[in-house]
């Protein structure tokens, strides 16, 4: 009806004016051809630190609340001028620095501050991990190298039956996936803006033999994530709350963020919390899997989730030393420390060396890559040794 009332306005305008019409009804016509993920990723553009506002969201609760101890020297320490103006580049929201659990630096800006809750992105993979061992621990895992067929009947068969559960907490699945955020059409924007995750995982092919080769793919955290459903018979926001966010004592519910109303996790991204608590992880990291005592997850499943999976080659030839499962890995100044780390610049750092975690949230990341580490990496670790030290 509306495209009838456009001819009929048109026949009365100039040439120009018909031109211009044209190109508006064509452009409708398109967008209505295109579909769901690719029209909210056009409505909503690039992805943001609060998409939880745009999205359904499934409440991961918390129990008693435990504090964060203030260190007699809170702030008082402070980051060289030259390396606050390179945080300032990449546009932070918070910078939060915890010794002996305790905290001793910490700053927001952008109107944020120690409550406001941002998005995980891909930092949530490292918590669908940890999920995977508690389940594990739990015994509704038997052992990592099961056959992903298991949990997952659409696994049975089109050569992927031969993926193990160790194979794609290590990125190395080899489903066919393309890992491109700047793309409209790619199957990460789809993961995003999409809402049949399910369906997503369930149709992926195999584009190379499992186990071999490491290529970052958002999906194979989704992929983890159904695992633990059909394991557990829980979703994973319900059975993150009961192993880890109430009993590590989290001052805020988070937010998982879903692909529709009463849907899946979008696990492989958006755990939506604040920079407090989301420095429960690395401590969690920093006690191996103990808090207060009670041992969360076992230490040797946390010692695997963050000893590199250098038997597997990556794109370029090398052996894989930077990543285990779902857990990144950095050598700095002669410090192993394993991080979570999201898609604009998310981080939290657990420092054993130093007994000591490091948050760092906002809207930017360096584009620029040293070995597999983002630049902005070092900008981090630089401030917070200079408060460490």
């Amino acid at each position: 009806m509306i495209i009838l009332q456009l001819i009929f306005i048109s026949l009365g305008m100039s040439k120009t004016r018909k031109i211009l019409l044209a190109i508006i009804v064509l452009a409708v016509f398109i967008y209505l051809a295109l579909p769901y993920y690719a029209k909210q990723a056009l409505v909503h553009q690039m992805p943001g630190i609060e998409d939880y506002k745009i999205f359904s969201n499934r409440i991961v609760r918390t129990g008693d609340h435990q504090t964060w101890e203030i260190d007699e020297n809170y702030n008082r320490a402070k980051i060289a001028d030259s390396t606050r103006d390179k945080m300032a580049f990449y546009e932070p929201v918070a910078f939060l620095i915890i010794r002996d659990q305790k905290i001793i630096y910490e700053e927001y800006w952008d109107g944020f501050n120690e409550d406001s809750p941002s998005n995980s992105f891909s930092m949530a993979k490292g918590i669908v991990s940890l999920l995977i061992g508690a389940a594990l621990d739990d015994g509704y895992i038997k052992s990592l190298d099961q056959k992903v067929g298991e949990f997952i009947e659409a696994y049975n068969e089109s050569g992927k039956e031969e993926i193990t559960i160790r194979d794609v907490l290590t990125m190395s699945s080899g489903l066919s996936w393309d890992e491109a955020y700047a793309s409209l059409f790619s199957p990460t924007t789809e993961s995003y803006y999409g809402n049949d995750l399910r369906g997503l995982v369930k149709n992926l092919d195999m584009m190379e033999k499992p186990g071999v080769r490491y290529y970052y793919r958002s999906i194979d955290t989704e992929l983890l994530a159904m695992i633990v459903e059909s394991a557990t018979g829980r979703n994973v926001s319900d059975y993150c709350s009961e192993k880890f966010w109430k009993k590590m004592g989290a001052k805020h519910d988070a937010l998982w963020s879903l692909d529709e109303k009463e849907g899946m996790e979008k696990a492989f991204c958006c755990f939506n919390s604040n920079a407090r608590d989301f420095a429960r992880w690395g401590q969690l990291i920093l006690n191996k899997g103990k808090w207060n005592g009670n041992q969360l997850i076992s230490e040797d499943y946390l010692n695997e989730a963050i000893t590199a999976a250098d038997y597997l080659l990556d794109d370029d030839g090398n052996h894989v030393d930077y990543y285990g499962y779902q857990w990144w890995l950095i050598n700095y100044d002669g410090y192993k420390i394993p991080y979570m780390r999201g898609v604009q610049g998310q981080y939290v750092f657990a420092i054993p060396g130093k007994n000591a975690v490091v948050v760092r949230l906002g809207h930017k990341r360096s584009d620029e890559l040293i070995g597999p580490n983002r630049k902005d990496i070092f900008v981090y670790l630089e401030a917070a040794f200079q408060i460490l030290e």
